[in-house]
């Protein structure tokens, strides 16, 4: 165990997560192991000794978030030891250690040794310990966390084989590994042991479980089908080339896993998609969005979208949003394009401003509000099931239906957790949440 007489209480710990929910997945694995060291994390007024950054580099305002949340850090805890992993570590590991406080940098392999390393650090008499990044990322690290609310995020897939040009994740994750079945269907019946009812399956190309082997992705859907206890399950992202239609029946079919995919489409011009090298075409993914239509007709269908990608001129910007315009889609998640170094996509021709990125990713964004007050309107009246959770200070309970319509209730905090059948009444203001109210 790490010596706590170093100082003159026992060691706490402060947690902070960038990005995806794999990182926050993985944080969490994070936190186990430093309890079982016996540093706990730090309650409400308490000041952290270690405090541990799990970073993003999706874009280069993921990269300068993290710097500013080091720096304000140290500011605040000046004392405290800072360990910093994850992607921008890994990809930038002495821009990292140059930051102020930063005592310990490690790559996306290292997170479970970071007990170790901060033993090292301490031991050191506070020596700087930049860990050697390992270049062949091929280790798969089981994580499962619990959200801020009630669901769980079990982490079933890593790293990524398909470099597109605009992309630094393989670089920073590695290649596609995953966990076996057997592996990931006992972390969900931990989670049902411990009374948790929903399980977000992540992993950064979840499509791609079980590459290099006989199963695959519907396989271990499969298989956590059958777990007891779990009453909902839901695909964080999965890529439209490998959203199979034996998949999509099988949702179909499912009681367990429910009407909600959310499927990046990154650019509705398929010029732009052969710059960014995807593995896909317009047509294929409006196919994809239609048999999901067929089989779930309720279903929630979120999409990714970056606008202002090398190589988007005005016409193909145009062309890509009438594409999206005559999807029956719920929802986007708009990304201004952000130049990465080191990728393919510095050597394509025409770059666009960021006062043409800025107007376009609010056009898409009006159509994204649009999309979702209409995907929400068509139920209500209707009553569907809804997983309550805790609110936040001064919130309403609130949770999500099935089909991913976020709700808020009067109902009592002693609903937390609980699965249960609400009428949906009104839409709010914000063209999303809808007010609901316990059904008869």
């Amino acid at each position: 165990m790490i010596d706590n007489t170093v100082f003159t209480k026992p060691l706490k710990a402060l947690y902070h997560s960038f990005g995806c929910k794999l990182n926050f997945a993985e944080t969490a694995s994070v936190a186990d192991a430093f309890a079982r060291e016996g540093i706990n994390a730090v309650s409400a007024g308490e000041t952290p000794d270690i405090i541990v950054v799990n970073t993003c580099s999706v874009t280069g305002e993921a990269d300068r978030k993290c710097r500013s949340a080091i720096r304000s850090f140290n500011r605040r805890y000046p004392e405290a030891l800072i360990l910093v992993t994850g992607c921008y570590a890994q990809l930038k590991p002495e821009e990292v250690a140059e930051l102020a406080g930063v005592g310990v940098v490690a790559g996306v392999n290292d997170k479970l040794k970071l007990v170790e390393l901060a033993k090292k650090y301490f031991e050191d008499r506070q020596a700087k310990v930049t860990v050697p990044l390992a270049k062949d990322l091929r280790d798969f690290m089981p994580s499962c966390s619990r959200g801020d609310r009630t669901r769980y995020f079990l982490k079933v897939q890593d790293g990524c084989d398909y470099w597109c040009t605009y992309c630094t994740i393989p670089a920073a994750r590695g290649r596609s590994r995953s966990g076996s079945i057997a592996q990931i269907v006992a972390q969900a019946e931990e989670v049902a042991r411990a009374g948790g009812k929903e399980i977000v399956l992540t992993g950064v190309n979840i499509g791609d479980f079980g590459r290099g082997r006989d199963d695959n992705f519907e396989d271990l859907c499969r298989a956590l089908d059958e777990v007891d206890g779990i009453e909902r399950y839901r695909i964080s992202s999965i890529e439209p080339n490998l959203l199979t239609d034996s998949l999509i029946d099988f949702v179909g079919e499912s009681k367990r896993f429910m009407p909600h995919f959310h499927i990046p489409l990154q650019s509705g011009s398929d010029e732009v998609l052969a710059l960014m090298r995807r593995r896909y075409d317009t047509a294929l993914f409006a196919s994809k969005v239609e048999r999901v239509r067929t089989v779930l007709p309720d279903a929630f269908i979120g999409v990714d979208l970056i606008v202002g990608a090398r190589g988007e001129t005005e016409e193909r910007f145009r062309a890509s949003k009438k594409f999206i315009e005559g999807l029956d889609i719920s929802h986007l998640h708009v990304f201004a394009y952000s130049e990465r170094p080191g990728t393919r996509a510095l050597q394509i021709e025409h770059v666009v401003s960021q006062h043409d990125k800025h107007l376009r990713s609010a056009e898409m964004l009006e159509v994204s509000a649009a999309k979702h007050a209409a995907f929400a309107s068509r139920f209500l009246g209707q009553t569907r099931p809804v997983l309550l959770e805790h609110s936040r200070p001064g919130q309403k309970l609130g949770g999500f239906t099935d089909n991913y319509l976020r709700v808020e209730t009067d109902l009592p905090e002693a609903y937390d957790n609980n699965l249960v059948a609400m009428r949906l009444d009104t839409l709010g203001s914000d063209g999303e949440t809808v007010a609901a109210t316990l059904a008869e």
